[in-house]
Parts: structure tokens; sequence; C-alpha cells
């Protein structure tokens, strides 16, 4: 085969300097192998190579075999740009380029500018429109063998880019090594990069149409992260864990309906328990997933709510400001790590929720803000694109492609890792165009109001297509107003959650709980209130991880009273709320009555149930769990007044209050009386539908539990008189500042002989 060896470049000046400054909007279109026609006439081949790093080149022809055969590259330009000419060759054939640098060291690699795109039409039609939900498996580094070579195909969507590259290691963080493929007008740039393997750093060097804007971005769907403060993607293969939850899966749209127990238990990861003797260092996933499944299955939670594992890149953010949506915080190990931390949950009888964050996300450089050197995940105008409380960025829910990117983030954690749940974070900031803004900082809708349409329809669209995708998964939404219908079907004009936090009852309760037991009385209507919307909405109630922070202080501390008064209240409390219908959620840290607020640097103080107040709450959170879980009455229900009646509502004089329980099967009932005062009422009555003993199952006051152990020796006879409208009453000894659960009989005179 004749090789040109001296030759006159075949590219354009225009196109050399575009190349060598990293400039060019296509490389392919310049590097590679390339047909061509001298000047007889005759058709060829030529091979162009941009090595800024070599001082001399050669293709090592692969046509007849290993080892091949080496053919000198002219250098045509002084900063690294190659060409051979093959004007004999009608055909492509296979070639690997030669390198020899500077110091003498040589090496051969295959040339990713001799590889034909890796991503369909069809790919980038969805992806252009919004509509491609498996978004997550094109682009971003995806691990392949790509025309009969492994390596890795990068794809990110930058349109307003004019050059886009791969940086890292392999090429020294050079911008001009890796210039991508730009596919046209979906703005989408590629590049198959072969002999990359598994833990390759990485970024994309975007250089803007606008202003020469030059920045280096971490991967939008990047599957995985170094550790802070370094900020790089890394390349990694989710795809090789071997699930062992099969059960749990097969099972898991039962075990989380809306007539099912669910007791969630809020962890912060990074806090829940620290590595004392190793500098305060973080459990890894593997550790966390043993010890948190000891202590959920020992308590009886039926659930896990992880604040958001997302990688961030700062702690005290925890977790609510990410910047890798698709990447397991690398804070405790590796993505193989997370699935088995969520694998072994299940296969101990544990759900997994996550929190997900599609309301905002944080400006650092290397993330999604001013991407391409335009706002192109965010709104432009600041009176829609900033959250000048938390200092972030606003999704624009009106653009297909980015409502693509939050829709395929929340259904790759449901997918690839199996999560059971998203808890959507910051609802209501979504919900409205003028949260927290001052007239005149917001824009109104199309129709003059301040309901963000985009996002309202935004949301809508993410639970259909959840639910659609994954059946038995739940979406929960914080949201903090009165917004109607968050957790009713889309069809019924809802937005189509599962369930919604209610923060009003928490913000009641809380209340309600901080007044001196003298001042409750006249508070009673708020603790009553709740009563009114209860069934408006499927509730969680949420004692969640914003009450025990920024000055607010612990559960515990936020009681009246001496310190004795202080631990009944709290026991209180957590009676209060597991009689109350809705799921149930409580922080970590409070199922031990943590004194301190929760730092987010800090392991919970454990060291406390060394004494026997902290052990009676642990205790009581415990065997509450176990009766919430066992007893279809308190669980079954929820989410209608048919699972609950009055017994007592109105004695705000005493501070007492009494319901009524019931499971689908009516006769499965469960009588709960609140004492919110610390003093010990004798011969106090509540009216009873039924006849019989009426057992006294669990008593907040128990000596077990910390308490004075004050109650009715296991249970109460009714006596056949009339009370408050109902044929029968039984007569109680409340506890001071005590919940007593009391089993209503199936069977008239059920129970233990009378004396």
């Amino acid at each position: 085969m004749a090789l040109m060896t001296r030759q006159q470049s075949t590219v354009s000046q225009a196109d050399l300097d575009l190349i060598t400054h990293a400039s060019h909007w296509n490389p392919f279109t310049i590097l590679g192998p390339h047909p061509s026609s001298t000047k007889e006439g005759s058709k060829g081949w030529t091979i162009r190579a941009f090595l800024p790093e070599a001082r001399r080149a050669s293709v090592v022809d692969l046509s007849r075999g290993e080892p091949g055969k080496l053919y000198p590259m002219e250098k045509t330009h002084a900063d690294g740009f190659f060409e051979a000419s093959f004007p004999d060759r009608s055909e492509a054939f296979p070639y690997r380029l030669k390198i020899e640098n500077h110091e003498g060291h040589s090496w051969e690699l295959v040339d990713p500018y001799a590889f034909e795109p890796v991503l369909t039409d069809f790919d980038l039609h969805l992806l252009g429109e919004g509509t491609h939900l498996h978004n997550y498996e094109r682009l971003g580094a995806h691990l392949r063998t790509h025309q009969g070579f492994r390596g890795v195909n990068f794809a990110v969507w930058a349109p307003n880019a004019q050059r886009v590259s791969v940086v890292g290691n392999f090429n020294h963080w050079d911008g001009r090594r890796h210039p991508m493929r730009n596919r046209g007008a979906t703005g989408i740039w590629e590049i198959f990069i072969p002999d990359l393997c598994e833990g390759e750093v990485y970024k994309f060097e975007i250089k803007s149409r606008h202003h020469a804007y030059t920045v280096q971005k971490s991967d939008p769907y990047g599957l995985a992260a170094e550790f802070r403060p370094k900020t790089a993607s890394v390349v990694w293969d989710i795809s090789r864990f071997s699930w062992g939850d099969t059960e749990w899966m097969a099972n898991r749209a039962q075990r989380q309906a809306l007539d099912q127990p669910m007791s969630i238990y809020e962890v912060h990861l990074g806090s829940w328990k620290r590595k004392v003797e190793k500098d305060n260092g973080f459990l890894s996933y593997r550790e966390l997933a043993e010890q948190l499944v000891a202590h959920l299955k020992h308590s009886h939670f039926t659930h896990i709510e992880l604040m958001p594992i997302t990688e961030h890149p700062f702690d005290g953010s925890w977790g609510y400001q990410p910047v890798g949506y698709f990447a397991p915080t690398a804070r405790h190990g590796s993505p193989d790590d997370f699935a088995y931390f969520i694998d072994h949950l299940h296969q101990n009888g544990i759900g997994v929720i996550l929190d997900w964050v599609p309301a905002h996300f944080p400006n650092d450089v290397h993330g999604l803000g001013y991407f391409d050197g335009t706002h192109l995940y965010e709104h432009a105008d600041p009176r829609l694109g900033e959250h000048r409380d938390w200092g972030t960025k606003i999704f624009n829910y009106g653009r297909p492609e980015v409502r693509n990117f939050l829709f395929g983030n929340a259904l790759f954690w449901l997918d690839r890792y199996h999560i059971d749940g998203l808890r959507v974070d910051a609802v209501a900031s979504m919900l409205y165009l003028d949260y927290s803004r001052e007239p005149g900082e917001w824009v109104p809708n199309i129709f003059g109001g301040n309901e963000n349409l985009e996002a309202i329809d935004f949301l809508k669209q993410l639970n259909e297509i959840c639910h659609r995708e994954h059946p038995g998964i739940l979406t929960i939404a914080e949201e903090s107003t009165s917004w109607s219908g968050v957790s009713r079907p889309t069809y019924l004009g809802g937005l189509g959650f599962s369930l919604k936090w209610n923060m009003g009852w928490m913000n009641d309760t809380l209340r309600y709980f901080a007044k001196d037991p003298v001042y409750r009385k006249y508070e009673h209507g708020g603790l009553t209130f709740s009563m009114i919307y209860a069934f408006s909405e499927n509730f969680i109630l949420p004692l969640s991880h914003d009450e025990v922070v920024h000055g607010k202080r612990s559960l515990l501390d936020k009681m009246p009273g001496d310190l004795w008064q202080k631990f009944a209240n709290l026991r209180l409390l957590y009676g209060y709320m597991y009689g109350h219908p809705g799921k149930k959620l409580l922080y970590m840290g409070d199922e031990i009555a943590q004194w301190r607020e929760w730092n987010h640097d800090e392991s919970i103080d454990w060291h406390l149930l060394d004494w026997p107040d902290h052990r009676g709450v642990f205790q009581l959170v415990t065997d509450l769990n176990a009766l919430y879980k066992h007893q279809a009455s308190l669980h079954q229900i929820d989410f209608d007044w048919q699972g609950y009646e009055w017994l007592e509502l109105h004695d705000w004089e005493n501070s007492v209050l009494a319901f009524l329980r019931r499971a689908k099967n009516s006769e499965d009932a469960m009588v709960v009386v609140c004492n919110f005062t610390p003093v010990v009422r004798d011969d106090y009555r509540v009216g009873v539908p039924t006849e019989g003993f009426y057992e006294e199952i669990l008593n907040t006051d128990a000596d077990i539990y910390g308490g004075s152990n004050v109650g009715n020796h296991g249970g109460v006879w009714s006596h056949h008189e009339p009370h408050a409208g109902r044929p029968f009453h039984i007569s109680l000894r409340l506890p001071p500042l005590g919940v007593l659960f009391l089993k209503v009989p199936t069977t008239a005179g059920a129970g233990p002989k009378k004396k």
C-alpha cells in the first residue's frame, strides 16, 4: 500500500485553528478516518488526529491482524495535528494510533474518532421532545461494547455550547483532546472513548457560544461522584449488582397499601452514628445497613426515610442542595454499597423512602446552574428562577428537556435502586409563584394568579408516570399549605400524590404541648382542630428533622415542667400521635429522647440509653410501633371518618380527649384516652358503644416507660348505664400526662371474670 508521507494538509486553516484551539463545533467532520481523493481522481482514505502531547505519531494498520503494520503520520500543525493518507484504500480499515511523546515514551490507543454514534435517531427524537423515560440509560457516562471495543460512551445536553469535551485524568484534563460529536438540533453531544474503565473521573468542559464562557461541569447524569471536596463525576457500572429482594418487590404493593401500617424512621445517614474512634468518620453504607436494620427491627418501624443521599458538596445542606442527582453520595461508599444497603433493608422487611429534591438546586459552579453559558435548567428571570431564602436556582418546569431530566431521575431511583417511595421536598415552593416573595418580586401566571401552572402540570405528570411505571411505590408531598387535593388522583383534579405530610397537625400539636398544662384548657381547640380536616388528604403525621434544629430545641426540651413532666409529656405526645389517624414519621434520636438539637456533624447521643428515663421512652416507641402494626384498628382506616369516632371532645376544663379507632371489621376497635395534665383523674367516665371488658393494652405512664404506674390493673368492665349518648360507659383512672389504649371487646362479657 502506498502512503503519502509528505503532504499538504487537506484541512483548511480555519478548521485547523478551530481544532487546535478547541473551538470546533463538530470535530468528527475533521478527525478520524475520512474518504479522500487524489488529483488523479482515485479514491482513498485519510486519517487525522489531534495529539498535542505527541512528538511523533503513526497509524497501526490492523487490516491484516495483529501486531499491525506501522505508517508514520505527518505533523501538519505545530500544536499536534497529524495526518496520514492512504490513496489506494477504497474502504475504511481497523487501526490504532501509536504515539511517542517528547520524553520518548510511547503507547498505542484506539482512535475515538473512528466510531459511529451510539445514540439512535429515535433516542434523539425522544430526548428532544422530553419523553425519554429511560434518559439515564442514554445520557451521562456508560460502559459498553461498541463496534467490538469496550469503552465508555459519554453524552450530555448542552444546546448553547460551541464545543463540549470530556476531560479527566486520562487526558490530563485537556479540553482539546476529546471534543464531542454534535448531534444537531437536539443540543446533545456524545463521544465513545474506547479502553476507559470503571473508576475514571471526568467532567464535561463546555465552551459556550455566548461570550466564550468556558467551564468544567460535573455530569448531570453521572452515576457516581468523587468524595467531597472533589467534584468530578466517576464512571460506574451500576448494572452488575445482584439483588436478593425478590420477595419484597413482589409483595411491595400490598405492604404499602393505604390500609397497611406505616411507621417511618427519618434518618440522616451522615449523623445517625459516627465512627468516634476514627476521627468522627462516616459509617459505610454496608455498616449502616447492618446496624440500622438491627435498630429498626428491634423498634418495629416499617419504613426508613433517607434525607437526600444524592451527591452534594456541602454537608450543612443535609443533602437538600444536590449536584449529583443520579449519584449516591460517596460519603458512605460506592453505588454498589448503596444498592447493598437497600437490598439488605428489603430482605429484612423494611421499606425505603428517599427524600427527593426537584424544587431547586444550588449555585455551585460545577453543577446545573448556567450550564452551557445560558440558564439551561433554571429560569433566567430571577423572579422565577431564584429561591432567595435558600440561595438556590428553580428548575424551569416548562422546558421539555428539564422536565424529562427530573422525570428520568425519579424513575432512575425507583428502577435501578428499588426505592419504595419518593418524598418530594418543598412542594409548596413549587406550587406558588409568590412563595416567600414580596409584591413585585414575582411574575403572575397567564391568568394573573399566583399558581405555578407549569410546576403543577409537572407534579401531576410526575405522579402519573411514577405510579404507572412502578405500581406499588409511594409518592409523598411535603406541602405546608391548604392546597386542595394534593393526595387525590389527577383524574379527580388532584396532584396525584399517595400521601401528604400533615404540617398543620405538627404545628398545632407542638404549639399545644409547649404550653404549661395549667394553660392547656385554653388551647383545647388547637388540639382538636386537626380532626376538622384529618380526612381531606391521605396524611402522614411528621415529627421531622425540621422540628429539632435552628434553635427550635429537641422534642424533649420543648416539653414544659420539671424533668419528670418533660419525659411524661414526651410519652404523652407519642401516645397521642400513634392514636391519631394518619401514618407516622419520627426523626432519628426522638425515639431515645435526645436532649440536644440535632447536629449534622455529630452522632445521635446513643449513650443516653444508659439512663432509665431514656430507655423508657425507647421502650415506649418500640411498643407503640408494635401495637400500631398489629392492631388493625390503629392503621386500617386512616383516611375516612368510618375509622374514627369522638368519645370525649369537649372536656376542655380537664384537658382530656377520648376517641375510638375502628378497623374495617367494625367490631375491631380501640378506645384511646389522653390526659394532657399532670393530675390523676379517678372515676373518669367515658361513654362506649359496646358492653364487656376493656383490656388496657398500653399505658404510657407504665413504670417500664419511666412513668408513675397509674392505671387500671389491666382493664375495666363496662357499666350498663348510658353516658355522653352511648349505651354504656367505662370508669377509668387516668394517669397524669398519660395515654391509655383499651381494646374494645368483640363479644359482650368477654374478659376476665368479674369479682
